[in-house]
């Protein structure tokens, strides 16, 4: 397997969390009101799985590794918007997560900037996840000799040992299963 397995296996997690994100918005906006609950893991989500866990591995891993060769001015474009991009995704979910606290003690305050900010997460990720899976992971991986790819997934692998997948896949198939039609 090539280091960027793990990253696209990742990004169809995500794509299942946005997708579960994106149906609680029309949600939201017909109750005025929000699941508190589901907000709060799914803040959790994007920032522990989505950020630090698929994000820290590009950006720590990846990315520090290929700013040692040799890139494309392509290549080390399309890298450098990833982690603007990454960056924008950070400072969304704190506004997220602060209009929430807002929300949770007013049950007003803070709904309409919650719904904006979902929204531009829902617009956000797909667009990413598409830039990074069909224009950039397969080409920068001619950047790599074998061995340097085998070495990047074993740290990969070390990288994961500290963090918990499995909660993160639990919660959302335990959400995709309440669904109501």
């Amino acid at each position: 397997m090539m280091p960027i397995g793990p990253l696209m296996i990742e990004h169809r997690l995500i794509e299942r969390m946005v997708k579960l994100m994106a149906e609680e918005l029309p949600k939201m906006e017909e109750k005025r009101g929000v699941n508190i609950g589901f907000l709060s893991e799914a803040i959790d989500f994007i920032r522990t799985y989505a950020d630090r866990c698929h994000h820290g591995k590009e950006e720590d891993i990846l990315f520090r590794d290929l700013a040692a060769k040799l890139l494309s001015a392509e290549h080390k474009k399309v890298m450098n918007e990833l982690v603007e991009e990454h960056i924008s995704a950070r400072k969304i979910v704190s506004r997220l997560a602060g209009a929430k606290e807002r929300y949770a003690r007013t049950q007003k305050d803070g709904f309409q900037e919650m719904i904006t900010c979902l929204t531009e997460l829902v617009e956000f990720y797909p667009a990413h996840i598409e830039k990074e899976d069909k224009r950039f992971f397969l080409p920068v991986m001619n950047y790599f000799t074998r061995q340097e790819k085998d070495e990047m997934l074993q740290e990969f692998w070390a990288f994961d040992k500290n963090l918990v997948h499995e909660k993160y896949r639990n919660m959302v198939e335990g959400y995709e299963k309440n669904k109501k039609p």
